[in-house]
């Protein structure tokens, strides 16, 4: 994983859009460090820190997203059970922060030319049973999602979809994390992008694509590089700033809508931190980075 120079992640460069999915192939299910004894031996490490994770084995396209804690046990006999596990905040790892940084370093320089600011960067492991599902859900990040091992349908729909996920949803999810107003409809499959993946394919998907996945007839192991630019972070933003103006009773146009009164509202906005972070800083609080390069308990 030491050539950063050639891109472990493959796609049309140039074609590339930050807010587009696409597909994507891969050489990264090479690495010793996806094979399932090396997994088991993180997912040790990582029970110890809280960050090794299960969902329910019931679990439909309509359930709501939620996991729990999860063992070592539990990750080692997930290939007799239906269900699956997460290995979360990988990055934390210092064996598996150099895994993440290889693959994203090696593509962050074709990144950088269309979506600047690479942040927050995080690894997630997620070691699927046969024939399972992953519910309906979006999340906030920039996501590289790679097959390694055993065969996989992901659905994904496009962040601007608003009728899969409205406005609405996509404000409060922005504002507190909440996937309430994000609800599943069987009928949505017919307007998703869909990869039917296999070790060496893989997706790109913007921050809050909604997607949903269902595993085939073996086990899966399949690996999310996930990231935040200087454009989520303005997407973000003016998401909770019109979450906040509809709890005031103040409509507003669609981000994306009127480019230059998203501009105005970001400038605004901006410049209010500012001055908060100005204060803090003359009455002497710490003041965190809004830019820290990993995601997850540990920063450096």
């Amino acid at each position: 994983m030491s050539d950063t120079m050639t891109p472990l992640i493959q796609q049309d460069w140039n074609a590339f859009h930050p807010w587009r999915v696409g597909a994507v192939r891969h050489r990264v299910f090479e690495d010793p460090l996806l094979q399932m004894d090396s997994l088991l031996a993180l997912g040790r490490r990582l029970e110890a820190a809280g960050q090794l994770l299960g969902i329910d084995k019931a679990s439909t396209a309509g359930t709501t997203f939620t996991t729990s804690r999860a063992d070592v046990e539990g990750l080692e006999k997930i290939g007799e059970n239906k269900g699956w596990a997460i290995l979360r905040y990988v990055q934390n790892d210092p064996i598996y922060r150099k895994l993440v940084d290889g693959v994203l370093d090696s593509v962050r320089p074709q990144l950088e030319q269309k979506d600047p600011g690479m942040h927050y960067r995080a690894g997630f492991i997620f070691v699927s049973a046969q024939h399972s599902v992953t519910p309906f859900h979006f999340d906030v990040e920039h996501n590289f999602i790679l097959q390694m091992h055993g065969r996989k349908r992901l659905y994904v729909w496009d962040p601007d979809d608003l009728v899969v996920a409205s406005e609405q949803a996509r404000n409060r999810f922005h504002y507190d994390r909440n996937r309430d107003l994000l609800v599943w409809r069987e009928e949505f499959r017919e307007r998703a992008h869909v990869f039917d993946l296999e070790p060496g394919q893989g997706a790109y998907m913007p921050s809050t694509s909604p997607h949903m996945v269902e595993t085939g007839p073996g086990l899966s192991i399949t690996m999310s590089f996930t990231y935040f630019t200087r454009g989520t972070r303005r997407d973000a933003l003016l998401h909770k700033l019109h979450y906040m103006a509809q709890r005031a009773h103040i409509e507003m146009p669609a981000v994306g809508r009127h480019p230059h009164l998203d501009d105005l509202t970001e400038g605004a906005a901006t410049a209010a931190a500012g001055v908060r972070r100005l204060v803090r800083r003359l009455t002497g609080h710490p003041i965190s980075r809004t830019d820290p390069p990993y995601a997850g308990v540990i920063q450096s």
